[in-house]
């Protein structure tokens, strides 16, 4: 069964809905250098490299470490640790799509940097950049961020823009679309909530409907910012 990196505060419903849809969810630890709202979001606390290699931050939990390490993954720590404050809650938050790396470079962690090296660097100005996309595809995205858009399209991607606001994000005003769902496989993405509760759920589904990827609904609440979801 495949590994489903959460939140440590993601409902019971959800994560029910997850093991029965075959994957079992793997909740990633409180960091308590993070503000409440992102304390536990696996987009702000880990960066998966690639099928075998996974960066954390480096004051990340050993037990979580030891138990990433158990399933076969190479583990790597973050150069600097993580802050409570903006920017410098943000060094593992960028986007890999494609070929490209999408983020605030200006403070984007240096490890991070160093084994993306091979990638096309995308420099915006938002620094909660995963945060703020959701990947559909390599060559496909979604964002409320002009800039993300405009930048993904530069590099051909084809984008989705919508307004921002209308998704839940406890402890603040509203969250991000990217930090409401993640890729289970190339052909199925989970939100948390439902599109149905959505204001722009329509144009999200038609979105995807185009992309040929189906979405799976983890409740029937309104979409709420979770910090994205990780399938290792």
């Amino acid at each position: 069964m495949k590994k489903i990196l959460l939140d440590y505060r993601t409902s019971n419903l959800e994560k029910e809905t997850l093991l029965k849809n075959g994957y079992e969810p793997l909740l990633v630890p409180k960091n308590n250098l993070l503000y409440y709202s992102v304390c536990g979001h696996p987009d702000m606390l880990i960066h998966i490299l690639d099928k075998v290699n996974i960066l954390v931050h480096k004051d990340m939990d050993s037990f979580f470490i030891y138990t990433l390490k158990s399933l076969g993954y190479n583990v790597f720590l973050s150069e600097n640790s993580i802050k409570s404050k903006y920017p410098y809650d943000i060094l593992l938050n960028g986007v890999q799509i494609g070929n490209n790396f999408l983020h605030n470079l200006k403070y984007t962690d240096p490890k991070l940097l160093t084994f993306l090296e091979q990638k096309k660097f995308l420099d915006v100005k938002q620094g909660y950049s995963k945060c703020s996309t959701a990947i559909i595809s390599d060559t496909a995205a979604i964002t409320s961020d002009i800039k993300i858009y405009e930048r993904l399209k530069s590099v051909n991607i084809d984008v989705l823009l919508i307004p921002p606001k209308h998704i839940e994000l406890p402890g603040l005003d509203y969250g991000f679309i990217g930090g409401t769902c993640g890729l289970l496989d190339s052909a199925t993405i989970a939100f948390f909530g439902s599109l149905k509760k959505y204001k722009y759920g329509k144009e999200v589904l038609s979105f995807l409907i185009k992309h040929d990827v189906k979405p799976i609904f983890l409740s029937d609440d309104h979409l709420i910012d979770r910090g994205s979801l990780f399938c290792i």
